[in-house]
């Protein structure tokens, strides 16, 4: 499954767990995706919410034959500092067209709570 998301989330240690167009999982380490201040970086954050959220729009792509999904919006929310652990993201469609998707990201720490909030906008395109 992890063939899906790239170079740059494969280097971030980007693990997908669960890949359809209604729910996609993946974890990613704290530890290397850290800002100076031992943060983990809202830029990282925002690479796991748009890795997850293209997975979904190239799966929801491939049931309206148009399999290719370019990002034209990404936005985030950073609610809590992560210092350790893993953090977890879920993506879920908010919309589904045949021209353009949307998913919202939720990213959460080791004990469950929020770090970050992110929607992830894709354009669909045919072969």
């Amino acid at each position: 499954m992890n063939g899906l998301h790239g170079a740059l989330a494969e280097r971030m240690g980007i693990q997908i767990t669960e890949a359809t167009p209604e729910r996609i999982v993946a974890t990613m380490p704290v530890d290397g995706n850290t800002q100076p201040y031992g943060l983990l970086h809202g830029g990282a954050s925002c690479v796991l919410a748009e890795t997850l959220g293209s997975v979904g729009a190239v799966l929801h792509g491939a049931t309206v034959d148009r399999p290719f999904a370019v990002g034209v919006d990404i936005n985030a929310t950073h609610h809590k500092a992560v210092r350790s652990g893993v953090v977890t993201g879920v993506a879920t469609p908010v919309h589904r067209g045949r021209t353009m998707v949307t998913y919202e990201i939720v990213i959460t720490d080791d004990d469950g709570d929020r770090a970050c909030t992110a929607r992830l906008t894709c354009l669909l395109r045919g072969a």
